[in-house]
């Protein structure tokens, strides 16, 4: 299979139609499509923080849709299902923003949108296993024992990474660094942790590069083990981006 895999959007809708077209996808449908028909691939985090998530939630919506691309939730994603299923969530850390957006919309629209995101959620898998389990698209990431498994631990360590319990200063969930002790034959292409260039550590490939904290918007080219990204158009936020020792 060929499939173009984007990092962490996070609302950064602009980008997300550059960097398309930079991979030579054409809008003239009305959704980007490749002529050597190329998937687009999604590893979450499509909303909060940015400027426009719910144009974001319409392009994956209609991709899905019409089998033009794959979809993982992440950690953003499952706390934007929660807050629209009505259960009581915290809207900070980004979520306010969306929030903010939605509820400037007609009732009609949100209920489009709101209708539109639920089925895009529950549609998808908690990861993706392609091209003969060669590929993984987890938006965390996904320990090699965890692979094949759908439990609750899976869908923690698949939303937040290898958590360890503890909190940052900022309040994130403190991280263990899961990708060092992985070995598996599978490639596993995530993102969740910002980082400035991509990380490649061993059969694993980090491609959130912190869009919407003004880094870049980056693409994972598979089978072609190729990146390409495009520049941020928001401001850059250093202490965002995770220095790796």
């Amino acid at each position: 299979m060929k499939i173009d895999i984007i990092g962490d959007i996070h609302g950064c809708y602009q980008e997300f139609i550059s960097l398309t077209k930079k991979l030579d996808y054409s809008w003239d449908s009305g959704l980007p499509r490749h002529p050597d028909g190329r998937l687009l691939g999604f590893v979450g985090d499509l909303t909060d923080r940015g400027p426009d998530s719910i144009s974001v939630i319409n392009i994956v919506y209609d991709l899905v849709k019409n089998n033009l691309a794959y979809y993982v939730p992440g950690n953003h994603c499952n706390k934007l299902y929660r807050f629209f299923l009505g259960r009581k969530v915290q809207v900070t850390h980004g979520l306010e923003t969306t929030v903010e957006e939605f509820e400037a919309l007609s009732k009609n629209e949100q209920l489009e949108i709101k209708n539109k995101f639920i089925w895009l959620y529950e549609a998808s898998p908690l990861y993706h296993v392609l091209d003969d389990k060669k590929l993984i698209i987890a938006h965390a990431g996904i320990r090699e024992d965890f692979i094949g498994k759908q439990d609750k631990r899976v869908q923690t360590f698949v939303l937040y990474g290898d958590i360890t319990g503890k909190s940052n200063p900022d309040g994130t969930p403190e991280r263990r660094d899961w990708a060092k002790h992985y070995h598996g034959s599978a490639l596993i292409v995530y993102g969740h942790t910002p980082v400035k260039e991509k990380r490649i550590i061993g059969n694993t490939v980090n491609i959130d590069t912190g869009a919407v904290f003004g880094g870049k918007l980056t693409a994972f080219r598979y089978p072609e083990k190729e990146t390409l990204s495009v520049p941020s158009t928001m401001p850059f936020v250093d202490e965002k981006f995770r220095n790796f020792d």
